[in-house]
């Protein structure tokens, strides 16, 4: 009994920060593979860069999977981000104009996503699928298909290319964001509701949770991320692409799946999520310095999905 007792343990130790120590191989593998690349301080920085855009809006995947949804109009999301935020920018508005107005509009319609799935019970698959294919069209005709970057003002690019003492702004405000998102869903009711109702919608909404608002809620958030994130890119680029940020939508839920192999076993977690990230960050960092052919980042990033999801089903079986 003592000896079962004791392997359910390290299985569920294994379970719990089993992805947290594959990553340290990863980081060590690379290391060895290319020291003088990979292995230093300015790597390092540089990744934490590279990884920020997809951080972010990871997060606001993590909230809409925390309730048991999925908002596949994430990518679009900031496409339109960062494309509405350039066009002003270059229309002459306030720099903080341009950050604030896209970000206040993905907001409202990751809210009218979550009213579609929540008034009507449609599957958030399909509603955010369509909501992506319309944003989609609407960023061409905002841009004619061509890439905006004629005119952009220095201080557009302020928060996407500065540096404080040595280490990038964009990866002080990816902590900053994390910091917050993690105090919300782990010490404001905000956050135990929306695990309630991932938990169990119909128990919670006997215990008198708003379930529609609460939903809702983390599909605006979640709108409001991906914005944010597509207004980032901008800046770092100076440009705004039409399709920037779809190249987005495939990593950024296999970091929240990697994150629910993290620190909470099968359950959408904020740190959990940027471990994630980091991990698929490194990937990509270290395959690059490897000269490893960049459509093989892809394949490998849909492998870690069916990985993370693989994990969770063993893992449920074992315990």
């Amino acid at each position: 009994m003592v000896e079962r007792s004791s392997s359910i343990s390290y299985i569920r130790l294994i379970r719990t920060y089993g992805t947290v120590v594959a990553g340290l191989f990863i980081i060590l593998a690379f290391s060895i593979m290319s020291p003088d690349s990979f292995a230093s301080i300015d790597n390092a920085i540089n990744i934490s860069r590279q990884i920020s855009f997809l951080v972010i809006i990871a997060l606001g995947a993590t909230l809409v999977m925390s309730v048991g949804e999925f908002d596949l109009s994430v990518g679009a999301l900031a496409s339109f981000g960062g494309v509405f935020a350039a066009k002003m920018a270059v229309a002459g508005y306030p720099i903080w104009i341009t950050f604030l107005v896209p970000m206040v509009i993905a907001f409202g319609i990751g809210f009218i996503n979550g009213w579609i799935i929540t008034r009507f019970r449609v599957l958030s698959f399909i509603t955010t699928l369509a909501m992506g294919t319309i944003l989609g069209g609407l960023n061409f005709r905002l841009t004619g298909g061509a890439t905006v970057f004629e005119s952009i003002p220095d201080g557009f690019r302020y928060l996407g290319q500065k540096e404080w003492l040595g280490i990038p702004l964009l990866s002080f405000i990816m902590l900053i964001v994390t910091l917050i998102f993690w105090y919300v869903m782990t010490h404001m009711s905000f956050g135990r509701k929306l695990y309630a109702i991932g938990g169990n919608e119909a128990a919670s909404r006997v215990a008198g949770v708003r379930v529609a608002l609460n939903k809702n809620m983390a599909f605006a958030l979640c709108g409001m991320l991906a914005a944010l994130t597509g207004i980032l890119m901008a800046s770092r680029l100076g440009s705004a692409h039409p399709t920037g940020g779809d190249g987005l939508f495939l990593s950024a839920y296999a970091a929240a799946f990697l994150g629910m192999t993290s620190f909470k076993e099968g359950v959408p977690n904020i740190w959990g999520t940027f471990v994630g990230a980091a991990i698929i960050g490194v990937l990509a960092n270290g395959l690059t310095i490897l000269e490893v052919p960049t459509f093989m980042q892809d394949v490998i990033t849909g492998c870690i999905v069916i990985a993370a999801v693989l994990m969770q089903k063993l893992g449920r079986g074992q315990g």
